[in-house]
């Protein structure tokens, strides 16, 4: 009797106290919050061979993984996609009032994600990327990248090739570079099926296009443009505007322009041109030339603000 009598009193206090937990979930929610979530230790774990260890204005590699303002959670997500994680998740510390906001506001301002991106190896790059997070300050990003391991192989290997045939120890960067970007023009043509009816026969908005089908739109220059510079050890990024993308990189102690897409003019005639009119030049020449496409935010590409 006695022990039927504590198994009752026993499983009267395990019901009191599970109404207690659920009615105080706000606060059993707060001590997780203050007791077990106060700054974690969090570490990438790895990094790719795609990896830049190169910082800009906009955004820099970062160890510290605790974000105390805005820019060190767009330093996260820059070091994050860098690296090549498919999966990372960090923590807002409970003295960063506004870190689940700031968070919010970046995962879904889609325009600021691709400035991100710009600043990776086009290996690195997403074609998708998602934020999830909870009310105790947990932010998981998952990414999905545009090159797949097969197609890295492909284009690796076929850019070696390229390479090994077309740079000259003996010349200067600048004559190596145009060299680059002459081959890539000579042996592509713009795919404006894609661009002007959306017509998608080829893969043209990466680098696999021009390589191996002949064909490019924006991407698909500035992408192949972008290794050849990685191979040259030249420091470069990718810039774009609402509706184009083209390289920028550091040459001669300063930073041009780079425009493939442009310099591989659609003739009326029907003939494949070559021109150097976006080679190498600085920002107010570009936007003299043709501003339309060009407009691009001078505050998140700052190293190209027009002086």
């Amino acid at each position: 009797m006695k022990k039927f009598i504590m198994l009752v009193i026993t499983l009267g206090l395990i019901s009191i106290l599970t109404g207690l937990i659920i009615i105080r979930y706000e606060d059993v929610k707060t001590l997780i919050n203050t007791y077990l979530f106060i700054n974690p230790e969090v570490k990438l774990e790895s990094k790719n061979e795609y990896y830049r260890d190169e910082d800009f204005e906009f955004v820099q590699n970062t160890e510290n993984f605790s974000p105390k303002n805005s820019q060190d959670i767009l330093n996260i997500y820059y070091t994050v996609l860098n690296s090549g994680e498919e999966k990372f998740t960090f923590y807002c510390p409970k003295e960063y009032d506004s870190c689940l906001s700031d968070v919010n506001i970046l995962a879904n301002d889609q325009a600021k994600l691709s400035d991100i991106n710009n600043y990776v190896h086009p290996f690195n790059s997403f074609s998708h990327i998602e934020t999830e997070f909870d009310s105790l300050g947990r932010i998981e990003i998952r990414i999905k990248h545009v090159y797949k391991s097969a197609d890295i192989k492909l284009v690796k290997e076929e850019v070696d090739k390229i390479y090994n045939k077309v740079y000259d120890s003996k010349k200067t960067d600048v004559e190596n570079v145009r060299a680059f970007h002459d081959y890539i023009i000579n042996n592509s043509k713009y795919d404006s099926d894609r661009s002007d009816k959306n017509i998608v026969n080829y893969r043209s908005d990466t680098a696999y296009g021009p390589l191996f089908e002949g064909y490019a739109i924006c991407g698909g220059y500035t992408d192949l443009m972008q290794l050849f510079l990685e191979k040259l050890n030249i420091k470069s990024f990718r810039i774009s505007s609402e509706d184009h993308i083209w390289n920028a990189l550091y040459i001669n102690n300063k930073w041009n322009h780079l425009d493939l897409t442009w310099d591989d003019p659609v003739a009326s005639d029907g003939k494949d041109y070559l021109q150097h009119e976006y080679f190498l030049i600085d920002t107010k020449k570009l936007l003299s030339i043709e501003k339309t496409q060009h407009d691009f935010d001078q505050n998140i590409y700052s190293e190209l603000k027009e002086a």
